[in-house]
Formats: C-alpha cells, sequence, structure tokens
C-alpha cells in the first residue's frame, strides 16, 4: 500500500482512522477483526499464531484496556543530541525541550512536539529546518546566579547555555500499524519506532504535570505515610500496546514510594526513628558511624531546596551526595580572601543566619557545597528509586493492593487526571482514546486437571475447585520414611521449653502419619543452642551426639528458630544442603507453639520430597500432552535474578530445574553463579546436560523403564525475560539445550516458552457473581484474543484463586516449538504444571518448574560459608569498577555447588 501524504496536523478530527478498527468495540464477545490470524509471509520474533484455543466454558470479562485510534497525521522522527554534555537527568531534559518549544523557538514548535527525555522527539509536522533536516538550539532556563553558601559560585555568572541538535530521522506513515494490527505486517524498526512515538505522545501531557517514572506517574490525590520519611503515591501506569485487529492503551494504577517533603532535619530524624530530637544528628551525640553511613545511603541522590534569609527558598535544586562527618560548627572551609572560617560563623556572619543548631551535620551538594541539615528542604513529589525497606515492605503491598472491582473503578477514575480528551499532544496527532468503558472480551475457564494421591487414600483423585484442595482423607502419592531424625531449638528454653517441644514432635509424627510418611523415631533427640555461636559446629555435634546414642545418623534434622533468624537459617541450609548433605526443616517458634493439625501437614508437604518423595501427580488422563508414555517429556524451567540496583559487584545467580519422573512431579535443581545483570544463563548447556542426565537416570533405575530412556519432548520454560530480549534468548538461550543434547546423543523436539509477571495487564468478570470469593476471575481463566499479540503465539492464564487484591494473569510467549503444540495443549499443559507445586494444596501463578527456580536462585546465599568474608547483603556495594571486578571473581570462586546426595532430592521444597 503507498504511503499517505502528510494530512496535516491533524486537531482531533474525529472518527477512526482509514483501515483501523471503530473506536468503542467492547462488550461480551471478540470481534472479526479480533480472531484474525497474522499473513503467511509475516515475520514474527518466537512463533506465529496459528489458531486460538477453543477448550472451556465462557466467562465474560473486562480487561484494563481501551481502545484508541490510529494517528491521522505522518509521525516525524527527530533525534536529540546535548552536545558536550553529560547524562542530563530525564526531568532536566524534558524542561529543556519544553522551554526551547514554548519560549524560544514557538514558530517552529507549532504545534508542538513530543519528547521521550532521552534522544527521540516526534513532530505531527515536518519541522522547518530546510534542507539539511537539521538546526541546533541554544536553550537556557532562566535562574538566580548561584551564591549563598560556602564552596558555591559567587561570581554572578548567568544562567546556564545549552546546545540542543534535533536531526530529521525518519517518517513514519501510521498505515504500518494498521497493517501490523491486522496481521499484515511483520514487526520491525518502523513499527516499533511507531509504538514509541505514540506512547511518548500520551505520556507527554502527564510527564510535564507530575513526579514520573519510567511509564507511570503519581499524584497526590491518594497518598499514605509510612513513616521513615516515606510516603506513599498512588501512580497511573499507561501504555500503547497492539492486539488483534486494535490499538489498546494499557491503564493500571501503581504506587510511587516518595521522600517526605518538608525540612531534610526532618526526614532524617523519621528515617533513624528518633522525630523532634534534633541534637541526635550531631557527631557529640556520639551518633554510631555506621548510622551516619546509612542515612547517607538513604538521602544520597536527594534535591533540595535550600533557605538563608528568612523562609526565602532558592529556586534552583541542588542533589545531596553526601553527609559531612563533622558539625557545621566543626568544618572549616578558607574564603576567597583566603580567610578560614567554620560553616556556623559564615552562615551567622556573612549571610546573617545564626544556626539553631550548629553542632549538627552538614550535607555535601553536587557543586562540592557544604549546607547545613536545618537550612535544606526537601520538595514534594521526589521519587525514592532505592529498595524500600524491608520493615516497609508490608505496608506498601497493603496501599498497592486493592479488590478486583475497587482496582477497575480506580483505574476508570484515574482517566479523568490521564485526560487524553484535553490533551493537545493527543488531539495535534489527530488521535482519540475511548475513556468510556473498558474493552470487554469473552474469556475461557479451562477444566483443571485431577489430581492422583497414594494407595490407601480414601479418596485417591481430586478436583481441585478454584486452584484449591486439602489433603483430608489423602496419603501421599510415594510417601518418604523418616529413620532417624534430630530436633535443635534456637529458641530461648524460657520461650519454647521441653513440654513445647514434645507438643511440637507429637504433632509433627500425627501429621506424618497421617499422610502416609513413616516416622520410625517417636522420641527424637532435643538440644537447644544458641544461635551467636557456629551454627555448623552445633549441628554437627548434634548429629555425631545421635550416632553415639543410636548408631544412626539422621535423615532430616528439624530446626525451631526464633523470629527475623535469617542469619540461623541461611547457615542451617548451607550446613544441611552443601556441606553434610541432610535434609533440613526449619520451623518458627511463633509458628508451631501450640500449632493445629493444618500446620503439621504442611510441614509434611514440604519434609516428604525433601527425603524423595513424591505428594501428589496428574492424572494420566486429565493432562496426556504431558503423561503420554510414547513421547516421555521433560519440563525445564529457568530463572536469573540480578543484584538490587546500586549494588555494583554483586553477581547474578542462575538456576535450571527439570522433572525427573514421568509424572512430572519430581524435580531436580541445578545453580550458578554468573556476570552480574546478564540475562542469558551462561552455563546452560552444562545445566541442561546435568538435568537430562539425572532424567535419564532415574527413568532406568527408579522407574525401569524398558528401551531408550532419552525423552522425545522437552518442553522450557524461561522466566523474567522481557519483550525486548525475546530475540536475545532465541539467539543464546535455544542453542544450548539443543547442544546438551546432540552432546548425549539425544533428539528431543524442544519447545520454548517465555512466561512473565511483570506486566499490569489485568482481567475482572463482568458479571460479580461468576467471581470467586476474593472477587476476582476463577482458576483457570485464559484469554488468548482481543487484546492478545496481534501476530505472535501468546496467552494470558490466570492459574491460581485470588486470595488478596487482584490477581495478575501470567503472559505465556511461545518463541520456539518443533513440537507442533495448538494453544488448547499448550494451555492446557502450562495449567497442569501450576498444581504439582509441592509446597501447597493450592495451584500456584506460573508452572511449578519456573517458580522452583526462581527459589532455587533467591536461596544461592544458601551456597556461601556463613562464616567466609562475603558480604550478601543487598548493600554490599562496590564503586570502583575494578574493585567490582575482583568482588564478582570472589563471589565465583567462593560458590558451593549442592551436595552430591542432596542433588537428587527437592532440597529447596
Amino acid at each position: 500500500m503507498p504511503p499517505r501524504g502528510d494530512p496535516g496536523r491533524g486537531r482531533g478530527r474525529g472518527g477512526p482512522s482509514r483501515g483501523g478498527p471503530p473506536l468503542g468495540t467492547r462488550g461480551g464477545g471478540p470481534t472479526a477483526a479480533s480472531t484474525v490470524l497474522p499473513g503467511a509471509h509475516v515475520k514474527v520474533v518466537g512463533v506465529r499464531r496459528t489458531g486460538y484455543g477453543t477448550a472451556g466454558r465462557p466467562l465474560n470479562v473486562f480487561s484494563n484496556f481501551f481502545n484508541m485510534s490510529l494517528p491521522d497525521c505522518n509521525i516525524h522522527h527527530y533525534d536529540v543530541i546535548l552536545p558536550s554534555e553529560k547524562v542530563l537527568p530525564v526531568r532536566l531534559n524534558m524542561e529543556l525541550v519544553s522551554h526551547m518549544m514554548r519560549v524560544e523557538a514557538v514558530d517552529i514548535f507549532t504545534p508542538q512536539a513530543v519528547y521521550d527525555g532521552r534522544k527521540n522527539l516526534f513532530a505531527p509536522r515536518e519541522l522547518p529546518f530546510g534542507p539539511s533536516g537539521s538546526q541546533e538550539f541554544n536553550v537556557s532556563l532562566s535562574d538566580d546566579a548561584n551564591r549563598g553558601s560556602p564552596g558555591e559560585n559567587t561570581a554572578g555568572r548567568g544562567p546556564k547555555v545549552y546546545k540542543i541538535r534535533l536531526t530529521k530521522v525518519a517518517t513514519i506513515n501510521p498505515e504500518v500499524l494498521n497493517r501490523y494490527i491486522m496481521g499484515q505486517q511483520s514487526h520491525d524498526n518502523t513499527v516499533l519506532t511507531a509504538l514509541t512515538a505514540l506512547n511518548v505522545v500520551i505520556r507527554m501531557e502527564p510527564t510535564m504535570k507530575y513526579p514520573f517514572n519510567v511509564r507511570s506517574f503519581f499524584t497526590d490525590r491518594e497518598t499514605k505515610d509510612i513513616g521513615s520519611g516515606l510516603v506513599l503515591w498512588r501512580g497511573y501506569f499507561q501504555s500503547v500496546r497492539p492486539a488483534i485487529g486494535s490499538l489498546l492503551v494499557n491503564v493500571d494504577i501503581s504506587t510511587g514510594t516518595m521522600y517526605k517533603a518538608g525540612p531534610l532535619i526532618d526526614l532524617c530524624l523519621d528515617y533513624i526513628g528518633r522525630p523532634r530530637q534534633p541534637h541526635v544528628l550531631s557527631p557529640r551525640a556520639q551518633m554510631p558511624e555506621r548510622e551516619i553511613l546509612r542515612l547517607q545511603r538513604f538521602i544520597s541522590g536527594i534535591r533540595i531546596m535550600t533557605t538563608y534569609s528568612g523562609n526565602r527558598v532558592r529556586k534552583t535544586p541542588r542533589v545531596v551526595k553526601k553527609l559531612s562527618r563533622a558539625g557545621a560548627a566543626n568544618l572549616s572551609f578558607t574564603m576567597r580572601d583566603g580567610t578560614t572560617m567554620t560553616v556556623a560563623q559564615y552562615f551567622r556572619s556573612i549571610l546573617n543566619r545564626p544556626l539553631q543548631f550548629p553542632d549538627n551535620l552538614c550535607v555535601e551538594v553536587g557543586t562540592g557545597a557544604l549546607i547545613p541539615l536545618e537550612l535544606c528542604v526537601v520538595p514534594p513529589g521526589q521519587i525514592m528509586r532505592k529498595q524500600v525497606p524491608p520493615e516497609k515492605t508490608k505496608d506498601v503491598l497493603d496501599f498497592a493492593t486493592k479488590k478486583p472491582h475497587d482496582r477497575l473503578a480506580s483505574i476508570t477514575n484515574g482517566l479523568s487526571i490521564l485526560a487524553y480528551g484535553q490533551s493537545p499532544y493527543v488531539r495535534e496527532f489527530g488521535m482519540q482514546v475511548d475513556d468510556t468503558a473498558p474493552v470487554g472480551l469473552t474469556a475461557r475457564v479451562l477444566q483443571p486437571p485431577k489430581l492422583r494421591y497414594g494407595q490407601g487414600s480414601p479418596q485417591p483423585v481430586v478436583t481441585p475447585q478454584n486452584g484449591a484442595w486439602n489433603m483430608i482423607d489423602k496419603r501421599f502419592y510415594n510417601p518418604a520414611a523418616i529413620d532417624r531424625w534430630i530436633v535443635v531449638v534456637y529458641e530461648r528454653q524460657q520461650r519454647f521449653n521441653q513440654q513445647s517441644a514434645q507438643d511440637m514432635i507429637a504433632g509433627l509424627v500425627q501429621g506424618c502419619t497421617e499422610v502416609g510418611m513413616r516416622v520410625a523415631d517417636n522420641q527424637p533427640m532435643v538440644t537447644w543452642q544458641n544461635g551467636q555461636g557456629r551454627i555448623a559446629d552445633q549441628l554437627r555435634a548434634a548429629g555425631n551426639e545421635c550416632f553415639q546414642k543410636t548408631k544412626q545418623r539422621p535423615n532430616l534434622i528439624v530446626v525451631v528458630l526464633p523470629d527475623n533468624a535469617n542469619d540461623i537459617y541461611t547457615a542451617v541450609k548451607h550446613f544441611g544442603d552443601v556441606t553434610v548433605g541432610v535434609a533440613t526443616q526449619c520451623l518458627k517458634s511463633s509458628k508451631c507453639f501450640r500449632a493445629k493439625p493444618q500446620y503439621y501437614a504442611n510441614v509434611c508437604l514440604k519434609i516428604n520430597v525433601k527425603l524423595g518423595g513424591i505428594n501428589t501427580i496428574p492424572d494420566s488422563q486429565s493432562v496426556s500432552a504431558l503423561t503420554d508414555p510414547r513421547n516421555p517429556t521433560i519440563v525445564m524451567g529457568a530463572d536469573v535474578i540480578h543484584p538490587a540496583p546500586g549494588s555494583e559487584g554483586r553477581p547474578s545467580f542462575t538456576a535450571l530445574v527439570g522433572n525427573v519422573d514421568s509424572n512430572t512431579a519430581k524435580y531436580v535443581a541445578t545453580c550458578r553463579v554468573q556476570t552480574s545483570r546478564k540475562e542469558i544463563i551462561e552455563d546452560l548447556k552444562e545445566m541442561a546436560k546435568h538435568v537430562l542426565n539425572l532424567y535419564m537416570g532415574y527413568r532406568q533405575r527408579v522407574e525401569k523403564k524398558p528401551g531408550n530412556p532419552a525423552p522425545t519432548r522437552l518442553i522450557f520454560y524461561r522466566d523474567g525475560v522481557s519483550e525486548g530480549q525475546f530475540q536475545q534468548v532465541l539467539d543464546f538461550g535455544t542453542p544450548p539445550p539443543t547442544d546438551a543434547c546432540k552432546e548425549l546423543k539425544i533428539n528431543p523436539k524442544i519447545t520454548m516458552i517465555v512466561v512473565a509477571k511483570r506486566h499490569h495487564v489485568r482481567f475482572f468478570t463482568q458479571n460479580p457473581h461468576e467471581a470467586d470469593r476474593s472477587g476476582n476471575c476463577p482458576a483457570g481463566t485464559v484469554v488468548d484474543s482481543v487484546v492478545a499479540h496481534p501476530t505472535e503465539f501468546d496467552w494470558y492464564l490466570l492459574s491460581h484463586g485470588g486470595l488478596l487484591g487482584t490477581s495478575r494473569p501470567a503472559h505465556y510467549n511461545v518463541l520456539y516449538d518443533e513440537n507442533n503444540f495448538n494453544a488448547d495443549n499448550l494451555q492446557a499443559l502450562s495449567f497442569a504444571l501450576c498444581h504439582v507445586y509441592a509446597r501447597s494444596t493450592r495451584s500456584v501463578s506460573i508452572p511449578a518448574p519456573v517458580y522452583y527456580a526462581d527459589i532455587v536462585c533467591s536461596r544461592a546465599k544458601n551456597h556461601y560459608d556463613p562464616q567466609g568474608s562475603l558480604n550478601l547483603s543487598d548493600t554490599a556495594t562496590q564503586t570502583d569498577t575494578s574493585a567490582a571486578e575482583s568482588a564478582l571473581e570472589a563471589y565465583k570462586k567462593n560458590f558451593k555447588p549442592i551436595h552430591q546426595s542432596m542433588a537428587t532430592l527437592m532440597y529447596f521444597s
């Protein structure tokens, strides 16, 4: 189709774009356009969609998408360069470009263009730059001359001038987007740029008005003070998404963690838990060095305003670099005339501003100036981009959690803040957003798999109800035996005495008996230990004492912990999983004290699989794609976790988990350490070989399968990959499993699926009576039409029953498929795998092997010696590059593999 001419500035002319979908397509079922299949000539990143699922009962749902029309003008793309500048903050870039358009060059930028804060500017008409297609602008933000505090420029220089060069890159006809959503156009750079432009258009208005963070912005209409100098603000996420036959805007609520506005000294006192006690911020008050460092980490990077005379606030914000180690009365500096004075003297004599707290610390800002804490003010709406303190996580979750229909109402109300209809930018590009109602569609609710329990169960087969079942009248499919065990208590004996221990032992033995596990010893040895000692030595001594008394080493160590005993837990796991190879089960004293039978039933779920047992298996008839004896199948789950933001020198950890049995219920895991923040798994080939060898060995030795033990199908789930990394995963993530199979001389057909949870898609039942007890869509709700990808094989699956808030479906994308599965096969198979998670009698949100891989990654710290020198806390960081590299080598060198005797067991459960 030939490109259209530029129809001009497009001031919001009504009606849908030519060839585009009508606005307001919603209601109970998909339109004809929403079930269109992509053309055979269309190239995709993963697997092209070949059909839609049909299994399950229909369910009418709303989504948090809103219909949007295509632009009615060409999009002109410009590259933005700020020469000779370091990378400036996005907010400053936005202000500079906005000032350029509104003040410096109004004639050129009428109508105004939109800018992403970095490199891209998009205009609804071609800018008059002449044949070169490029022009440079000098922009200055009017500002007072810098003056007022020690170390600052007092020469009275004028405001800084920034050079901004714009260069024409391309003209994009929105017809490419129309062809793309109709399945007639491949995903290429033109489509990607057009989608980027549309996202910048809808974000431009709120970005200029409100604090923002990537794709969300935040308002103070709804806030919550959670203490420690932090305030939560309600935010709104928005993203333009191509869908099947239509263009949609995904809108969701989000949460921003803000520094509390007001005097910086109050913020500091709030953070250290000493409000209204300003004198504690003095070194003379013996404020410990570690407390000063902790406070410095919290406020570094924060923007502040300064007050010098009366209540006058300086207009330009400064950025805090660090805290001084001495008070203002003891910090000296040299003036221009060569005289020396303290910071406190300077403010008293030069600025006539005597300090109220001259002994308190100062902050050093980016210019090197030292400013007393009491003269600094924190402006409102400043996002804290560090990790929320662990003790505040619950407060954040409470604020972020909303029941489904409350969330949908909040999203709908948020449209008045987004105000697409009032945005001049949206109008100038000739776009419309239908904000009258969210997109409705028909989802399907899949039948859950039947689950089979062991012989002797009064109820051997169970059908989950909305993702849940219970252990009443059920025995484990393959119960393990506890031959010899010991109990080690780290809680104080006054709080957890001999009687408490005996009650716990009796409850656990009874729980094991109920589920069919044999316990050979009803009176295990109990010892109390001090958690300040060497945990490994204490556990080894307890094991040796058990051996001397019984001539048997324990095959289980039950450890009772006090609350907040993470260090002891890590040491116990290192001892059991890495050092000696014995199963360990930790219990919190507060939970097992006078616990009910249900508690011990849940504990038995973990102990059984750690000792080699199998809790339950999916019934072979209900999941034939997994349990077909003619096609033995191995399912793998892989994950990578990265260090917290700012933690340089910390490694990333990778995990691969796979089943070894024919029923996809018994899993093994392998874990490695690798280069920081690298998404591709470096050792994937060797990890896959390890898991495949264990699978084939188990089929031969344990299951006694005749003939070739090799799998004929390998289904590989990969967690935590963004859409922009799909090609990278295909290029570098698919060859390693293939190469592993070649080296083992086996040839299974491989299917690779990415499963994602970090997205903002939600579904809500149209009829409240069809929701589950939590108000969410029922477990098994699947969507692969209307709001799904226009060309690629993907779907959304809500596989778990709701508990609190609005459930988030998992998003599945098929990147590679030699097995030629259809949509119903893969959706049913993925749903079944969400039911074999051994630690609970509920289905989980993602397939069990991926869930296990996530757990194995997060427990990588257990592979390090707790008595070693490596600091594994999230605050440990290296600022120097060479130090970070040597730290990474130390992490790799000191990483201990799992003990050989635990390698075939589900130690991670």
